[in-house]
């Protein structure tokens, strides 16, 4: 059997990790400024992360959602302290798409509708829903396609009004900020007015920090920068710090029923674990504040070269969109430097370091920036 081929994979094979370190088979060393998809929150095999886990998995790795796991109350409760959520509910999932599949059916069992507004070049995920609320034609099969979701511009309050104002839509899914699209926010304002509009026409607003939450803008999420509060936000990427993991948080106004949601591996011992010592290492290294203090170092350095048409973001979420004639600087990174980054297009790196980033790496970077397009 040969694996069903739809990645395509650079030729690096990581085989160890330590930090912001990344070592492959050959030995060769490389600097992860992107933490797989912006997944590793707190670094590569961090201490407390390592031994919680190891300690859980010598006790128990694995029992159903029917019976008590006094680990997911312990998630909950802690989660809700640090992300400013205490009186909302977690559901926990497996992953980001699965957490935006969730969000959308509760918004749709809460209000009775069955219609939703997105973004135009929204990603959300690769499921049913999620992928029906993802603007990309291309990954969308025939399956797939539906009328249920309609697709807005960023930052357009008028267009949002024009289709809340029939009353058929069950709600509003944003991202904290546009990632797979090369890193674009919603103003702030723009959230507020959505929300009071959702608030007007019994919608709900659903804010999807799958990617931008966690402590990577400088906020626990990214919409904590307007001050809006949402109905439902979703998480999942640096919740576990590469162990499978999702979260829907609900907001006290929305009841839950027995067997309205469900999953079997969703919020498991291990995968609590892995959230708790995520969350553990934020609070006591102050990661989020971390985030902010060299996120803002990094953009205000990036921003004074010229190669770069715009760098857009917050914290430690960034995107540096090229100039024409740059377009081969993410692979000299890789190839020349030994620098993990991201792409959105032809013409976007992204940067998602681990929130553990240090200011000697991010001038490492810059500079190494200069030599290759000096």
């Amino acid at each position: 059997m040969e694996l069903f081929d739809v990645y395509k994979l650079w030729p690096i094979e990581p085989v160890k990790a330590k930090g912001l370190k990344i070592w492959d088979k050959d030995g060769v060393e490389y600097t992860d400024l992107y933490g797989g998809h912006a997944v590793i929150s707190i670094g590569h095999c961090h201490e407390t992360y390592v031994n919680m886990l190891q300690e859980q998995l010598n006790k128990l790795g694995f029992y159903s959602n029917a019976v008590q796991n006094s680990l997911q109350r312990e998630l909950a409760s802690t989660f809700g302290r640090v992300s400013g959520y205490e009186d909302f509910a977690l559901f926990l999932c497996n992953s980001g798409a699965e957490a935006n599949e969730n969000a959308l059916k509760l918004a749709s069992f809460h209000t009775g509708k069955r219609k939703f507004i997105a973004m135009e070049k929204a990603f959300h995920g690769r499921t049913f829903g999620a992928v029906a609320a993802t603007d990309n034609p291309k990954i969308r099969a025939p399956f797939n396609l539906t009328d249920h979701i309609t697709f807005v511009p960023l930052n357009d309050i008028a267009a949002v009004d024009k289709c809340l104002s029939t009353g058929e839509y069950a709600g509003v899914i944003i991202e904290g900020i546009q990632g797979v699209a090369g890193i674009y926010e919603p103003e702030a304002q723009f959230l507020q007015e959505v929300s009071s509009l959702c608030k007007k026409h019994t919608a709900l607003l659903i804010l999807d920090e799958v990617q931008s939450g966690y402590g990577r803008t400088g906020k626990f999420f990214a919409h904590q920068h307007s001050g809006v509060v949402p109905d439902i936000i979703t998480t999942a990427k640096g919740m576990g710090n590469g162990f499978p993991i999702g979260g829907v948080l609900v907001a006290p106004h929305i009841k839950p029923s027995y067997g309205m949601l469900g999953t079997t591996f969703g919020g498991n011992h291990l995968a609590c674990t892995a959230a708790l010592a995520v969350l553990k290492v934020i609070e006591e290294e102050k990661l989020v504040e971390n985030s902010q203090a060299i996120g803002e170092y990094l953009i205000a350095e990036l921003s004074k070269m010229p190669i770069f048409k715009e760098v857009r973001g917050k914290g430690l979420m960034i995107g540096m969109e090229l100039n024409p004639g740059y377009e081969t600087l993410r692979d000299k990174l890789l190839f020349e430097e030994h620098m993990f980054t991201g792409g959105a297009g032809a013409n976007v790196i992204r940067l998602l370091p681990p929130l553990t980033i240090d200011k000697q790496t991010a001038d490492k970077f810059i500079d190494a920036i200069k030599k290759l397009t000096a």
